[in-house]
């Protein structure tokens, strides 16, 4: 057993009183986080104006800054009607968007850069706090510091059982609104069973694409939900709707409420159909190989950013990074400059040119006709295992079994379990779900 971080999002059902007390805990925490912020900017233009005896703010002198300053002349006579949690985590927060700044200036921080901290607008940014403290879940509530017991539009019974038998325990509390609905994540920590492999020893790659949202190796095509092309009608109508609406009235504030009730159930659609797809793929399969694909320069290419945006290729592998982990499978990231797609998977040809609109791969030294997002996930499968990429292509095309896949690519992978072994067995037919398709 290993204790694992998760959390467990629940949609509330506060009354009147509580949706008040909601949303003044959000506003003293965009409060105190823009408080600390403007201390922050102060600190720099001191020490830039060359008084380096000057500290930069933690998140600690803060909130004892914070806790003599309230009850002063200058302070806030609200703090009282709020938890003392809220402040203190805007800090902690304010600190951790800090030091990301100063890491990614440093280039100590992998990824795109981060930039400065800004100040939090109401009605522009996000209504979110942090509670810590007394936290108890009921079947169909949850007790909350200074909010009081809310309801829970679902049943908790499972995780409370799991709580009262010590195996759950809760750490935190994050409460946001989205589309004008509350919402609680229960940071915990877990005791789960982490299985060293489950009981499939098979490879299988993951070509992901806009037609389709996944196309494995073993044949199998998972179509996407494609929930923003879906809605686009109305999401274009509820948004004329909403620019035409006078600022400031209440017909204007009801019709963004629509339209962000509207963008919820597309992003609600699209999550469920993610979770169903990696969750089924870390159980059934041993070995799960991934490209490293570049999301945020193909969101640079105007034809295609709406459709990749809907596909949610980010959201896919992060998914699929942590459950791999819980269903002992082992996930591999492929190279990003891997030719999975410009390669063929019987005879190792590498083209040079491919077009996107070339949804077929023929290769005119072995003469393979196949779809070329197939292609490519048989492809993936070899970069674990380089004997699988022939398998798999004997058992889909029915010949070239005496063919090798050429040598594996230069360049490293990322794994979480290291190095792949050997496979003990080859790709096996498709264990699919009735909602995807098989070829």
């Amino acid at each position: 057993m290993a204790m694992v971080r998760q959390a467990l999002r629940f949609a509330l059902q506060p009354n009147c009183r509580q949706r008040r007390s909601l949303a003044r805990h959000a506003g003293a925490s965009r409060f105190a986080y823009n408080w600390g912020l403007e201390r922050e900017r102060a600190a720099l233009e001191a020490r830039r104006a060359g008084d380096s005896t000057v500290p930069l703010p933690s998140a600690m002198s803060q909130h004892r800054e914070w806790n003599s300053w309230k009850k002063g002349p200058d302070g806030v006579p609200w703090w009282p009607e709020v938890s003392k949690c809220v402040p203190q985590e805007a800090f902690r927060d304010l600190e951790r968007g800090m030091r990301a700044f100063w890491e990614s200036r440093a280039g100590k921080r992998p990824g795109p850069q981060v930039h400065f901290p800004r100040f939090k607008k109401k009605g522009r940014s996000r209504d979110s706090f942090r509670l810590t403290g007394a936290i108890h879940l009921h079947r169909r509530a949850v007790t909350l510091p200074r909010v009081g017991t809310v309801h829970l539009s679902e049943d908790a019974t499972r995780w409370v059982a799991r709580i009262e038998g010590g195996s759950v325990r809760v750490t935190a509390a994050t409460l946001s609104r989205e589309a004008d609905r509350w919402f609680v994540a229960l940071a915990v920590e877990a005791e789960r069973e982490i299985p060293t492999s489950n009981l499939a020893s098979d490879t299988i790659g993951v070509d992901l694409g806009v037609l389709a949202l996944a196309t494995l190796s073993n044949g199998t095509i998972v179509p996407g939900p494609k929930a923003l092309r879906q809605g686009l009608r109305r999401l274009r109508r509820l948004s004329r709707a909403h620019s035409r609406k006078r600022r400031g009235s209440r017909n204007r504030a009801r019709a963004a409420r629509r339209l962000a009730r509207h963008q919820a159930r597309i992003a609600a659609i699209r999550r469920d159909h993610l979770h169903k797809l990696t969750t089924q793929l870390a159980k059934t399969h041993g070995w799960i190989v991934v490209e490293d694909l570049n999301v945020r320069g193909l969101l640079g290419n105007r034809r295609l950013a709406r459709s990749l945006a809907d596909s949610g290729f980010g959201e896919f592998r992060r998914q699929l990074a942590y459950k791999s982990q819980w269903y002992g499978s082992h996930l591999v990231v492929a190279d990003r400059w891997f030719p999975s797609s410009k390669t063929c998977s019987r005879c190792a040809t590498v083209k040079l040119e491919l077009q996107l609109s070339e949804r077929r791969y023929h290769c005119s030294n072995c003469g393979l006709d196949m779809d070329r997002d197939l292609n490519a996930a048989i492809n993936l499968a070899g970069w674990a295992h380089p004997a699988v990429t022939a398998s798999a292509a004997e058992t889909l095309t029915a010949c070239g079994a005496d063919r090798k896949t050429g040598p594996r690519p230069a360049g490293g992978c990322e794994s979480g379990t290291g190095i792949a072994p050997e496979p003990t067995g080859s790709i096996g037919g498709p264990q699919t779900p009735d909602a995807f398709v098989t070829v």
